[in-house]
């Protein structure tokens, strides 16, 4: 029998300290006994083997690693279930049904139930037997051994951007499976029953003893998160450098034990009974044969103490579980918690490893820190849940009342359509028309909102209710190390709550009424008129000319209402023709009285107008204004365009300076930003400089939509063309598909030029004043925005209002 672990006192945190375990003498040869622990208190906690003489061969449970339950104490009744005083004093959490919680449970690989789950250092988790399953063998020269052999300083785990993998790929698209051995033919990926690509083993393992989770991984092998696509070389440790997420076991476990229809008794051979009584000390369910035959009442087992196994479920939900020993040193119990790396680690690491200069904190402390920010985090969350809640209940409510209005004003209308006889017929039936049609639009505009609201609320529900369970955990260390990625999702997911989600977009009323006035020389005048003409329409607004200009191919526009106005506006209707005398189409409704139009012609004149509303009606227009967007140098056909990055619409984790010209990142994964200004006509260029350069990101540049995937390589979706260029190589990608993979990368300092001919539809890129491959994409046409995609690795610094290259130049005025 192995040695007995550390373990804290019941519903209390551990604490290591910096001796970790320790090997005792007593207790005979092999066994191994835990170093006392102190708390707080004056108690001390030491958890021991179970005497195998006691048990007179009855028990089953000795193929356990550990007698679970054996606390020793001088006391020999069951021991009180004391709090730790650093464990955090939280709310109860709300009761909450856990059916909308499976699919958190469930491994993204296999789709089923995560089963021996492991953390990715990109937080998310595997089952151990599907990261096993999906692992591809790399090349000798992408290997950290050869790496750290060239003398290039990688960490751990050394990261792998798959799009590199074109390299060793027959086709040129970016993305392969590597052949796993010399002798073995590549073997072509297959899918799970969800979609993931999974590669099995290029050759069959080896037959070994081992089970296939501690079975050696091949060497130099590759895995890819399936869920963010990150990529990581595996090291000499292979899949047991991964700490096990005994968090979601314990939430696992919880969860399939309350879908049990019934307890089984465990010692039945065949058909198992169902189980009377439950064992607190041998934690194991008894039918009534079974215990009168393996747990007889006398001797040690007389103080055993029985309970119902209702009562057992929840006591065994409640017992402490297996500490969490270190990766590295996988006799050392965690100890205490990285700052800076933001993991629990051991003494060991902070005394030999890489941890010995970190900032580190009591590991009780942290795991009450973060227990509670994302109850905190929690509680905000339920508070929108709750309100979505309601607000379906109201857009329900919505739907009948839409049902019960269009009934009435449907009557009133065929009423007086009918009293107009044959003149009218006509007529009725297109109002009818025009009724019916916008029933149908505030239907479905509302079921719309009611199905996508549900489907938030559903999700957000399922969240809850898993970081509930997780809080509900006792092991401080696996909590700590899913508890950043959960407050992340809350905080994130509470923020999506608060963008106007829980507004109605569409009103119940009919504000429409139709008048019979008119002679039947008039019925081709007949029109619906707005119901609500208490009040007069509001004033016409006023231009401000002092306040408007234009700048490159934007056009800011500025209005007020007449001093002399009572009438209050609810909101102002700007309009803008085409630039080409066409008709005018609106490009702002709303109550600001200011308003910056981008993405326009340059060398264009535009024509704005305004005009204001209320629940009356709608103001005349004002005074038309003509606008002229900036020139173009009519020999060269270029238009020279001053702009900065747009703070507005970068993601979250982009970091600007430098009067929005330069930059950065403080996330691992690639994040986009736009230019400010969008480009439709003429001839562009632009270029980069690249500020810092570090573990040979893929930053990549080009040209996007402004609805374009700001948390994902440019180019990975159909509205953005880029180039991703390494130290070594770059390619061309757009919606996902890679080509033109040219030989040249970047260092700090290098310069990429992106030069956007609209006029002849093409896209260009450059390094450092060369062309780098043929033009890479023909064909481009619409309003697109200068982009960049980079991690935290990568700083650029954007120059603007450059002339066009000299040979590209003279180029276009051969031709």
């Amino acid at each position: 029998m192995r040695a007995s672990i550390s373990c804290p006192p019941p519903n209390g945190p551990l604490l290591m300290g910096r001796g970790g375990t320790r090997r005792a003498g007593g207790g005979g040869p092999g066994w191994r006994a835990s170093r006392r622990l102190r708390g707080c208190g004056s108690q001390s906690w030491r958890l021991s083997g179970c005497p195998r003489q006691y048990c007179a061969g009855r028990h089953h449970h000795h193929s356990r690693r550990v007698w679970p339950g054996c606390w020793t104490r001088r006391a020999r009744r069951p021991p009180r279930q004391l709090r730790h005083p650093l464990q955090p004093s939280l709310p109860p959490p709300r009761p909450v049904p856990m059916e909308e919680m499976e699919e958190e449970l469930k491994c993204p690989v296999c789709g089923s139930f995560y089963r021996e789950p492991i953390i990715l250092p990109c937080s998310h988790n595997l089952c151990q037997a599907c990261a096993r399953n999906i692992l591809v063998q790399t090349p000798e020269s992408e290997s950290p051994q050869s790496r750290r052999a060239s003398g290039s300083g990688v960490s751990d785990y050394d990261y792998l951007d798959l799009d590199k993998m074109s390299l060793y790929s027959e086709a040129d698209s970016g993305y392969g499976s590597y052949g796993g051995f010399a002798s073995a033919p590549t073997t072509p990926c297959q899918k799970s029953p969800n979609g993931v690509r999974v590669f099995p083993p290029a050759m069959p393992p080896p037959a070994t003893h081992l089970s296939p989770a501690l079975a050696p991984v091949p060497r130099n092998s590759c895995i890819t998160c399936p869920q963010c696509h990150r990529s990581l070389i595996l090291d000499d440790r292979g899949l047991r450098g991964f700490p096990k997420n005994r968090v979601l076991e314990g939430v696992i476990d919880r969860y399939q034990q309350s879908k049990a229809a019934a307890l089984k008794c465990q010692l039945c051979e065949k058909a198992p009974k169902e189980a009377t009584v439950m064992c607190e000390q041998c934690d194991v369910f008894y039918c009534d044969p079974c215990r009168l035959r393996c747990h007889p009442p006398r001797g040690p087992l007389a103080k055993h103490r029985l309970v119902p196994p209702a009562q057992g479920r929840v006591s065994r939900r409640l017992s402490p579980r297996k500490v969490s020993t270190c990766t590295d040193h996988e006799l050392e119990n965690h100890s205490m918690y990285c700052v800076q790396c933001k993991m629990p680690v051991c003494y060991q690491c902070l005394e030999e490893g890489k941890h010995s200069s970190h900032e580190v904190k009591a590991l009780g402390a942290m795991w009450k820190l973060h227990k509670s920010q994302l109850s905190q985090a929690l509680n905000g969350l339920s508070d929108r849940a709750k309100e979505a809640k309601e607000f379906l209940v109201q857009l329900r409510n919505m739907v009948q009342q839409i049902q019960e209005n269009s009934v009435e004003f449907e009557a009133c209308l065929v009423a007086q359509c009918d009293a107009l006889i044959d003149a009218l017929n006509r007529r009725k039936a297109q109002l009818l028309a025009r009724v019916n049609k916008e029933h149908e639009h505030k239907l479905k505009v509302v079921r719309d909102q009611i199905s996508h609201c549900t489907v938030k609320l559903r999700q957000t529900t399922g969240l809850m209710e898993y970081c509930l369970e997780v809080i509900k955990e006792n092991d401080p260390s696996g909590f700590l190390q899913i508890s950043d990625a959960l407050i992340r999702r809350v905080h994130l997911t509470e923020d999506q709550w608060g963008k106007g989600t829980l507004t109605p977009r569409m009103t119940t009323d009919f504000d429409l009424s139709l008048d019979n006035s008119p002679l039947l020389q008039s019925i081709h005048q007949l029109d619906f008129v707005q119901v609500k003409a208490s009040s007069p329409v509001p004033a016409t607004p006023i231009l401000q000319l002092e306040e408007c200009c234009t700048h490159n191919n934007s056009a800011t526009l500025s209005w007020k209402q007449p001093p002399l106005s009572t009438v209050p506006a609810d909101g102002y209707i700007l309009e803008l023709d085409d630039g080409n005398g066409g008709q005018f189409r609106e490009v702002y409704v709303g109550k600001e009285t200011m308003c910056t139009v981008d993405g326009l012609h340059f060398n264009s004149t535009y024509n704005a107008r305004v005009k204001a509303f209320n629940k009356t009606g709608v103001s005349p227009y004002s005074k038309t204004l003509v606008l002229q967007t900036s020139e173009v140098d009519i020999k060269k056909l270029l238009a020279v365009a001053w702009f900065a990055f747009d703070p507005g619409s970068a993601h979250s984790d982009i970091i600007l300076s430098n009067d929005n010209l330069t930059v950065t990142c403080s996330s691992y994964d690639d994040r986009v930003v736009l230019g400010k200004t969008g480009f439709s006509k003429g001839v562009h260029y632009w270029e980069l400089t690249v500020d810092r350069y570090d573990n040979h990101p893929d930053p990549a540049f080009g040209v996007a939509r402004m609805d374009v995937m700001k948390d994902v390589m440019l180019g990975k979706d159909d509205k953005a063309w880029a180039m991703y260029v390494d130290n070594n190589r770059s390619w061309f990608m757009h919606n996902n598909s890679h080509t033109n993979r040219t030989e040249g990368g970047i260092t700090k300092g290098a310069t990429i030029g992106v030069l956007l001919d609209l006029n002849r539809k093409n896209l260009t890129f450059f390094i450092n004043d060369e062309q780098q491959g043929p033009i890479a994409f023909d064909n481009v046409e619409g309003l697109f925005f200068p982009a960049v995609s980079l991690n935290r690795n990568v700083q650029v610094t954007l120059h603007t209002g450059l002339p066009v290259p000299d040979f590209y130049s003279s180029r276009a005025s051969i031709a």
